[in-house]
């Protein structure tokens, strides 16, 4: 096990580094470092790796320039009275599914589920089939399909910042979504899951081996052209996962909130822990602002009362998530198996998902 111990003031400046400049050749991240070598930065970063504080690169992709349908992504809180087993070999069922945390709640059964969508009135109706049979027990659907803003922590911020000022005027990033506007290759979304689960530390050479395997016939140039056009277009974004502090002393949540107005919301989205030592993304669901951090155990023990005092919030509902628990699956790959490369379409089987739970409720006892 590798000992855990303070970061030394180069190794956060190179984390910072990483975080600011994700898609930056290494040999050009150095003048950002105090490293004067490329193996000394590859070094530390497997170091920084090993201690479970870096994790990466991954690809975002941006679902919106993707097909000629809508595609959204849900976050869906279910509650259940059956085993985590049982929830998710229905779940399961569900081919789009995207990510899956326990919450630690003391008084219900709780599930934070994602999926990727191409039909919002289809997934109600799953949901609503599940409830139905006493799979779950009630569930929430949130829909966004605007842009993520990913903001890695300043490893020289506060550990426990204030929440002061959430309502002062800030740069907002646009986060309006951008349309389809690229026709997408069989190559290209052969290689595209690999980038976004970071398979191999996201080198070609190691995608084109895995796809070797599964008897597809791609040359290393027709992969590298792939991923130079899925950047270029801005389908796919270079990101690293931080963690302020080694991942297992760190909390996981998200936050639900509302305000009087959107430009309200998104000033409470950016202005949150703003250069703190603390991990966020964050999205607009409708009118809603929904915000994912990584942080230290101090932030989080009495947050729920600091937003108590902040009487623009309107609305808040706050979810601790259990991100080391093996019923966790953080990170599932898209699945673009039903994507129609002549239509350049991507639409889920919903009628077929709602045949299979029923196929399986009738084959379960009792």
């Amino acid at each position: 096990m590798v000992k855990n111990r303070e970061l030394t003031y180069s190794e956060k400046e190179l984390l910072n580094a990483l975080g600011k400049y994700p898609e930056m050749p290494l040999k050009e991240l150095l003048i950002h470092t105090s490293y004067k070598r490329v193996s000394s930065l590859l070094r530390k970063i497997d170091q920084l790796k090993r201690r479970d504080i870096v994790r990466g690169p991954f690809y975002d992709i941006d679902h919106n320039k993707l097909c000629r349908n809508t595609l959204h992504r849900l976050f869906c809180i279910l509650e259940t009275t059956q085993s985590y087993e049982t929830i998710m070999s229905y779940l399961d069922i569900i081919e789009p599914l995207s990510w899956t945390y326990l919450v630690l709640s003391p008084h219900k059964r709780l599930l934070n589920v994602g999926f990727l969508s191409s039909d919002n009135a289809e997934m109600v109706n799953l949901f609503q089939l599940l409830k139905d049979s006493n799979i779950i027990s009630d569930y929430v659907i949130r829909v966004h399909h605007h842009t993520k803003v990913v903001e890695n922590p300043n490893f020289f911020g506060d550990l426990n910042p204030s929440l002061d000022g959430l309502l002062d005027p800030c740069n907002v990033p646009d986060i309006s979504p951008e349309g389809y506007d690229t026709e997408w290759n069989q190559c290209d979304i052969s290689v595209l899951p690999y980038l976004e689960t970071g398979y191999k530390n996201g080198k070609l050479i190691e995608i084109l081996r895995a796809e070797r395997k599964s008897n597809r016939t791609w040359t290393y140039s027709q992969i590298k052209y792939s991923h130079q056009k899925m950047v270029s277009n801005k389908l796919i974004k270079k990101i690293y996962t931080l963690y302020p502090l080694p991942r297992a002393q760190c909390v996981i949540f998200i936050l639900f909130l509302k305000t009087e107005d959107i430009i309200s919301t998104l000033r409470v989205l950016r202005n949150f822990a703003k250069g703190a030592r603390v991990y966020k993304h964050y999205v607009l669901c409708e009118d809603e602002g929904a915000l994912s951090c990584i942080c230290h155990p101090s932030f989080f023990t009495d947050l729920m009362y600091k937003l108590d005092q902040i009487d623009e919030i309107t609305e808040k509902e706050l979810h601790p998530l259990r991100s080391l628990s093996e019923s966790s699956s953080p990170a599932i790959p898209s699945n673009l198996d039903y994507f129609d490369f002549d239509k350049q379409t991507l639409e889920y089987p919903y009628r077929m998902y709602e045949e299979k739970i029923k196929e399986k409720l009738e084959s379960e006892p009792g």
